[in-house]
């Protein structure tokens, strides 16, 4: 599937080829994680989509599932990289490891999960950056293993929720788009994974992981 430079080949296992191949779609900034459990950088109350007056149909996510909220930004450490395909979500957790683990050893404070910016795709491969939040910003601009200091984007932004094995991912992804297409909402191009649990197998049914979608 294709839209413009982003494509997907069938049966990969990946997020967002599904979603982005049914979006129109334009560059939107970097998100990053609030302190604890938190909502990554809302400034305000969360609240349901906007009532169309419709009803989704059977299996769309409906406005208790799907949070919208207005972020703001936050310092993050991070890295960029590209991933094949084939070995997708264990490249993810690998760089978000590399993080850590120059967080740790900067001496620097985590203030919430771990999360993935998804850039771009070709047939064989994906950009993103991995990235660790923190609790405030520190004075120096890199760290060690080519980690680098930024901030997270601000923005409106809709949550929705994944729960079970990352292989399965794609499911949550088709419903999301029928969700915003059921909303007359559009996207831009760039959303967040947030991984609640720390796994690193795609087949681990106890993942918990939280997609921000932001919108235009």
């Amino acid at each position: 599937m294709r839209i413009g430079n982003f494509s997907r080949l069938p049966g990969l296992e990946l997020a967002f080829g599904l979603f982005l191949a049914m979006l129109a779609l334009q560059p939107a900034p970097v998100l990053a994680q609030a302190a604890g459990n938190a909502t990554p950088g809302a400034a305000a109350a969360p609240s349901a989509p906007s009532d169309t007056g419709s009803k989704p149909p059977p299996g769309v996510p409906d406005d208790s599932s799907a949070t919208t909220l207005e972020l703001t930004a936050r310092p993050v450490a991070y890295v960029s990289a590209n991933a094949e395909w084939a070995n997708g979500f264990k490249s993810v957790m690998g760089e978000i490891a590399k993080v850590d683990a120059a967080v740790k050893k900067a001496g620097l404070t985590q203030a919430g999960h771990p999360f993935a910016l998804f850039l771009a795709t070709d047939d064989k491969s994906f950009q993103f950056e991995a990235m660790v939040p923190l609790a405030g910003k520190p004075e120096a601009k890199d760290l060690s293993d080519g980690v680098k200091i930024g901030e997270s984007p601000a923005g409106k932004a809709i949550k929705f929720l994944h729960r079970g094995a990352y292989d399965d991912i794609d499911s949550t992804y088709e419903l999301i788009t029928a969700f915003l297409d059921e909303k007359g909402l559009e996207s831009q191009n760039r959303f967040i994974e947030e991984y609640l649990t720390d796994t690193a197998e795609p087949d681990d049914a106890n993942l918990e992981a939280d997609i921000y979608v932001f919108l235009k």
